[in-house]
């Protein structure tokens, strides 16, 4: 081996150990999960073994899926105290394999594609039933997201979705400008936009915004306040919540629509002060109204 190649090396060797070690925790969770009697309820599907399997392991893209997207696997678990300790241990191993990926991103970024196509064959178990499937890559961000927990008792839990539609970044020009200049300054789209954002006053701020899908948010009700006062906490939930339970009973719970509303149901916030539309349309920033 060459010494330059040695530092890709080592780090590709200490992610694969990350990831071995995420998969151990999370068949640790599995093993005991099977051994508990906890109860559970899935959203849409049977609360079986089988099931938190597919939402604890789900690493994988499904074919034409986009990037920025994850899949939600949305239940209830009633946790005791061996429980949220392995839940516990599968997130410290998610932050441990987390910041493996964002040293090798900020430092070796070729490495990422190394690691997606290395990582799925170490766990021989894992990759082989995605044969056909229309599973193949490994979804890094799907990897490394914790898992939900209450930290306390929870009295009762009401599901429900919440389409916030568009999330909103305010920018200053010279924020803005920076962000051009990362796309192709030689092609004419871009050189038009950088002119009129030339035109502007440095002083202005600017709106970049990207749109959100619903999702699932859990709002949670404690049995007892909490050290600080609080006796309620809304918390997204992409993956099963794991609740304090010491007798292993779920709390009470609604069922949530089975899909989202098509339409607002909320007030719109900021954006309603946004031109219609966007200012620059490579960026998707927008300049506010009346300014």
């Amino acid at each position: 081996m060459s010494p330059a190649a040695a530092p890709s090396y080592r780090l590709l060797a200490e992610l694969e150990a990350a990831f071995d070690a995420l998969i151990e925790r999370s068949e640790e969770l599995l093993a005991a999960y099977s051994r508990s009697p906890a109860e559970a309820w899935a959203f849409q599907a049977d609360a079986s073994e089988a099931w938190l399997r597919r939402a604890l392991l789900d690493f994988w893209y499904q074919d034409g899926q986009d990037g920025r997207t994850t899949r939600s696997h949305v239940g209830l678990v009633a946790a005791d105290d061996i429980l949220l300790e392995k839940v516990a241990a599968v997130n410290a191993a998610k932050a441990e394999f987390a910041t493996q990926l964002a040293h090798i991103r900020d430092n070796h970024p070729p490495l990422l594609a190394e690691a997606k196509a290395v990582l799925p064959f170490r766990h021989p178990e894992l990759h082989d039933h995605l044969r056909g499937s229309g599973l193949a890559r490994l979804h890094l961000k799907q990897c490394w997201r914790a898992i939900p927990v209450a930290e306390a008792p929870v009295a009762r839990v009401r599901l429900a979705w919440y389409s916030s539609g568009r999330s909103i970044k305010r920018l200053s020009v010279s924020d803005v400008e920076k962000k051009l200049m990362t796309l192709d300054t030689d092609a004419p789209h871009v050189r038009i936009q950088l002119r009129k954002l030339a035109g502007l006053p440095s002083s202005e701020p600017l709106a970049q915004v990207q749109s959100q899908a619903p999702l699932m948010r859990a709002n949670l009700f404690y049995t007892e306040p909490l050290d600080d006062g609080r006796t309620r906490r809304a918390m997204n939930v992409a993956l099963p919540l794991f609740l304090p339970a010491p007798r292993g009973r779920l709390p009470d719970h609604n069922l949530p629509p089975a899909a989202p509303p098509e339409t607002r149901t909320r007030a719109r916030r900021s954006d309603e002060r946004l031109e219609d539309t966007p200012f620059l349309p490579s960026l998707r920033v927008f300049r506010y109204r009346n300014l």
